[in-house]
């Protein structure tokens, strides 16, 4: 079951049915969405999407999945998940545009990469981003993420794949 996540000004919970038009909303932004899977999807298959988070995520126990709020708002979506493209969990976030710049995606990787080391108990915590995304690449690295590989996609873009081992994550919070 996805645990209730709480820091400095964020809360990071299950989703909710009442959720779906947020979750379609921020999928939907295309300064959002650019940098999700493989882009843009049709608005039919983000809400699918949002049905399969109960009908397969949370009724299967899969990974764990949140709606990230500021001061009540939904502002996000976050997730921690095991993947073969990384051989194990990687992290997934994304912030709706109002709430770029003022600090609160590294705030809310650092809480999700917390959560894999202290919860899940993992070894390694990955992250994939698409090479063109440097500010979200500036921030992983801010977090202690560092660059492992790339892959080379189909239509000739570059992922990158990065990595945090707890030794970093103690070294940062010590």
């Amino acid at each position: 079951m996805t645990p209730t996540l709480h820091t400095k000004r964020l809360l990071l919970e299950p989703y909710v049915p009442e959720d779906e038009e947020s979750f379609v909303a921020l999928f939907q932004d295309e300064s959002v969405s650019r940098w999700m899977g493989d882009g843009p999807a049709p608005e039919a298959e983000d809400r699918a999407l949002f049905g399969r988070v109960f009908t397969k995520v949370y009724a299967e126990n899969r990974f764990d999945v949140w709606a990230v709020r500021r001061d009540g708002a939904y502002v996000g979506h976050a997730e921690i998940k095991p993947t073969e493209t990384v051989g194990g969990h990687e992290i997934i976030y994304a912030l709706a545009p109002a709430a770029w710049g003022s600090g609160l995606g590294t705030e809310l990787a650092e809480a999700i990469v917390a959560y894999g080391f202290e919860t899940l108990e993992l070894t390694e915590v990955y992250a994939t981003v698409a090479a063109e995304n440097l500010v979200s690449l500036a921030v992983l690295r801010k977090i202690g993420f560092r660059h492992v590989r790339d892959i080379e996609e189909d239509d000739g873009s570059t992922t990158r794949v990065l990595v945090r081992t707890p030794l970093g994550w103690m070294f940062l919070h010590s």
